[in-house]
């Protein structure tokens, strides 16, 4: 089969194609012929080694973490899919791999495709869908009549965790360029800040929750958001010591994880705020709950651009400009 793959880690010039071995058929797995990948900021700093800590990939490694297709082949243990039926899927981090013409993913992690979305459109839902999902729904615990501030909020998991937190019932506030204010209002947001402009952290206070996107000096000065006992959710970083807990990573690697957010923990207690650390995990169950909100019509996905499966290079690169509306997404098929 065709597929984007790297066999070291670097910038763009890794990026190979060629042909690989169609993935081998566990009993529980189901075979996909992708159709659509969606492409994500994770991709690139997979690619760059960023992650290798974490996730320690052999190689060659296939790149790509949002698919949709058609169901080809499944295991012997598989009962809730069959051949020819539409699906989407974030799949496991360890089994990435999207950037190719077939991929073997656990039933578990996979969902039907939403009957109203496209294959492009489905493609570019699942990672950031259930980024928001697990932050606001899972781990942030908002409530209708909370207030949550959702950092870059035209980014692909802006988008999407905006109109959730809207259906929830939340006050939504966004940081945002003022370009992008008008389509963020429209998506849900109440209160769009003007980052190049207006400095968030006074214009905001009293907030429940916040979903820090960019880590640095937002994700610190996001803590003056929260009101005493409210939350600050990153998912770029730094982890914290329950991550490498509950992705049983070895002692070493922990206590780097408890150094590295030592400061931002300590800070967040003082306040009476607290901190963690968020990496999404595949599930389909999830995915199935997000596809009847997509069905409903309280989520529609964002898509900037999308490109056929030859330029996947150039989509990576796009989305490496950080400029993107929305989601990226790469034709398969």
């Amino acid at each position: 089969m065709k597929a984007y793959y790297i066999n070291r880690y670097g910038k763009s010039e890794v990026l190979r194609s060629g042909d690989l071995p169609e993935p081998a058929l566990r009993d529980d797995d189901v075979l996909v012929q992708i159709h659509a990948a969606g492409v994500n900021p994770l991709d690139n700093k997979i690619r760059n080694g960023e992650f290798k800590l974490l996730l320690p990939y052999k190689m060659p490694l296939i790149l790509g973490n949002d698919l949709a297709g058609v169901v080809v082949r499944v295991g012997a243990r598989v009962r809730r899919f069959k051949v020819g039926d539409e699906v989407y899927a974030r799949p496991d981090d360890d089994r990435i791999g999207t950037f190719a013409e077939f991929i073997a993913i656990k039933e578990d992690s996979l969902a039907l495709k939403p009957t109203n979305l496209t294959m492009e459109d489905a493609s570019s839902i699942p990672l950031v869908a259930l980024t928001a999902w697990q932050t606001l729904v899972e781990k942030g615990k908002l409530k209708k009549g909370q207030k949550v501030l959702i950092h870059a909020g035209s980014g692909g998991v802006g988008t999407i965790a905006i109109q959730l937190a809207r259906h929830i019932g939340a006050t939504v506030a966004t940081t945002a360029s003022a370009a992008n204010a008008d389509m963020l209002k429209g998506l849900g947001a109440d209160i769009v800040i003007d980052y190049k402009k207006d400095d968030f952290s006074i214009k905001l206070k009293g907030y429940d929750l916040v979903i820090d996107t960019q880590g640095g000096d937002t994700l610190k000065k996001s803590l003056g958001v929260l009101k005493s006992g409210g939350k600050l959710i990153g998912i770029a970083g730094p982890p914290d010591p329950d991550f490498g807990k509950l992705r049983g990573m070895n002692g070493l690697v922990r206590l780097v994880m408890r150094l590295l957010s030592y400061s931002i923990r300590k800070t967040a207690r003082r306040s009476g705020a607290s901190y963690s650390f968020h990496f999404m995990t595949a599930n389909g169950q999830q995915l199935g709950e997000i596809t009847k909100l997509i069905e409903a019509g309280y989520i529609r996905p964002v898509v900037d651009r999308v490109f056929p499966f030859e330029e996947t290079k150039q989509a990576l690169d796009y989305v490496e400009t950080g400029r993107t509306k929305g989601k990226v997404v790469i034709k398969v098929r």
